[in-house]
């Protein structure tokens, strides 16, 4: 059960307002704030801002506290990586140093981080950091280490803390991941707005990530970034399968997705398995894909119980995709002949997975149902591995207008009930030879010349 953070409660709080920053844009005001922080720790207290915009590099909320982002405000985030102390943390499934984020909720307790201001990332200079490295890494067999060697600061990170309230913020251009709960537990993120296509697309500005954490609710939240939106992650590989953390007892809903990867997403660090999520009333308009599982044959991991919901998609190519092999050039680390001192999360990224089967995802017991997309360009792509089929899925209550029906592979029970596909071309799912897959027969297709159109020629007729 999600607990409610004491610091709402407590009595006699008060509230210190920054007085030493200067809030002018121009000067670096970590430290001013950073006082104030500190010296509200245990207090209750609320610290707050006068309205300006406060450039600063990482702070801290500390325990017992409350940090207010009012109306008026603008943190934005000093582009310059010695504005981020380096930390213990988790990075994309695997265990290194890392910058801090931004802002930090590191080891603590009891926090509320609130308010309708803006915690801006200024994200363009990491973005061409990235870009401008994996232009020179990629040739030379190293696009796996590119998110890695590129050192970009989050937004916000929650890790190794519990009791933390995210609530009202706009969030935009996240140098990296936006927001970030990691070996977290009783965590609620409600009504943040995030903006990350905000001058440009910067790379992997995930809107919200919830790694190898429980008990956590995210609610009422607006996104629009260039990765995955709402996604629940769980370790990569050898070091993912070496903490062995799930992500379990979540709850993902009322929330619109502009743009991203996905609507919500599993994946594709699986390391350390899903337990009991539900992910319901969500709405994507133009997301790649609706529900999205992904893994690699490198990652491992399971999923039991995952339920996802009342989905509505408007634009979005594909409905519903499971694959078990995605984005190879990313997900298998091969260290390049020759190369002399690697850092050491090379090696960790490269550790082979023994024995190979260990490497492969489990998922089982999946319920996918009320999903209704428009426009579409298929229903289904959803495959694994033979030997690693997906056990007892059930995908029921299903409106589709889209180009194609798509395809089922690698499934062991899978059920089908109630789905209508309105397709520009009637031909039906195509199978493998699944065992005990149901209700294919009864799938309801419908010839319809507009079920798909492109968007642009749509715009173009408006």
């Amino acid at each position: 059960m999600l607990l409610i953070p004491s610091c709402v409660t407590a009595a006699h709080a008060a509230t210190r307002t920054v007085t030493d920053a200067k809030g002018d844009g121009v000067a670096d005001d970590t430290a001013a704030i950073q006082r104030v922080l500190d010296a509200a720790e245990g207090t209750h207290d609320t610290v707050t801002l006068r309205p300006g915009t406060y450039r600063i590099g990482s702070l801290f909320v500390k325990s017992g506290s409350r940090f207010d982002v009012p109306s008026g405000v603008t943190l934005r985030g000093i582009q310059e990586l010695r504005a981020y102390p380096l930390r213990p943390t988790r990075v994309a499934g695997i265990e290194m140093t890392w910058p801090s984020a931004l802002i930090n909720v590191y080891g603590q307790h009891d926090v509320q981080i609130t308010g309708a201001g803006t915690i801006d990332g200024d994200g363009s200079y990491w973005w061409k950091s990235y870009w401008d490295l994996r232009h020179i890494e990629e040739p030379k067999g190293l696009r796996w280490a590119s998110d890695y060697d590129a050192k970009r600061p989050r937004l916000i990170q929650i890790f190794n803390s519990n009791d933390v309230t995210l609530d009202g913020p706009t969030l935009t251009r996240s140098g990296f991941w936006t927001v970030h709960i990691c070996y977290s537990h009783d965590v609620t993120v409600r009504n943040v707005t995030i903006r990350n296509n905000e001058g440009g697309k910067g790379p992997s500005t995930d809107g919200i990530d919830i790694d190898s954490s429980r008990e956590v609710l995210v609610e009422h939240a607006d996104i629009d970034v260039n990765d995955d939106a709402l996604c629940l992650k769980a370790g990569r590989d050898a070091d993912g399968l070496r903490v062995n953390r799930p992500t379990e007892d979540v709850v993902l809903r009322d929330s619109l997705i502009r743009r991203g990867a996905a609507v919500v997403t599993f994946g594709s660090e699986t390391s350390g398995g899903f337990r009991n999520i539900e992910a319901y009333n969500l709405t994507g308009q133009g997301t790649s894909t609706g529900v999205l599982f992904k893994s690699a044959k490198t990652r491992g991991g399971w999923g039991d119980n995952l339920r996802i919901h009342d989905i509505h998609l408007t634009y979005v190519p594909v409905a519903i995709r499971v694959t078990m092999n995605w984005n190879p050039a990313y997900s298998y680390a091969v260290m390049p002949a020759g190369l002399v001192d690697p850092p050491t999360y090379y090696k960790t990224l490269t550790t082979k997975v023994e024995p190979p089967e260990r490497g492969l995802a489990h998922f089982r017991n999946v319920h996918i149902w009320n999903v209704d997309a428009k426009n579409a360009k298929r229903a289904f792509e959803i495959s694994a591995y033979p030997e690693a089929k997906l056990v007892d899925f059930a995908i029921d209550h299903v409106n589709v207008s889209a180009q194609a029906a798509g395809s089922i592979a690698d499934t062991q029970d899978l059920k089908l009930s109630d789905i209508t596909l309105r397709l520009n071309d009637t031909a039906p799912i195509a199978t493998s030879d699944d065992p005990g897959l149901s209700g294919l027969g009864q799938v309801h297709y419908v010839k319809s010349a507009d079920a798909y159109r492109d968007p642009k020629d749509m715009f173009h007729d408006q």
